[in-house]
């Protein structure tokens, strides 16, 4: 059964920095895509940014040019590198990861969800 735990989470201040980590273990073949969503008190899960196996990478507006998604296929690890971080940043960041795993000695596509890790940015 493959599990996807993140790391990283904490209070910063209005500017500062915070690098997320998402864990993914298991039986996993590939890591086909891994997003980060933010859940803010009261609100919905929304997708923050997302890698492909490809390389593609899909951003919110709100945080282009501040946060750099990047993942480790090796260590089957993704990161969300954060800066310049805002008030409205603040939530619980959640990892999602999708990708094919071995289950019997046959390939089966998994999805999974991490437990989310906290961010607080203070103004």
């Amino acid at each position: 059964q493959v599990q996807a735990v993140e790391s990283g989470g904490g209070f910063v201040q209005a500017g500062g920095s915070l690098r997320l980590s998402c864990v993914a273990s298991g039986s996993i073949y590939r890591i086909e895509k891994l997003g980060w969503y933010r859940q803010a008190p009261g609100n919905q899960r929304d997708l923050v940014a997302r890698i492909f196996s490809s390389g593609t990478t899909n951003y919110v507006d709100s945080v282009k040019g501040r946060f750099t998604i990047s993942t480790d296929q090796a260590k089957n690890t993704g990161y969300l590198e954060m800066n310049s971080l805002k008030p409205e940043d603040t939530g619980d960041y959640y990892c999602k990861v999708d990708g094919v795993g071995v289950v019997g000695g046959r390939y089966r596509n998994f999805e999974v969800w991490g437990q989310g890790t906290l961010v607080t940015v203070s103004s």
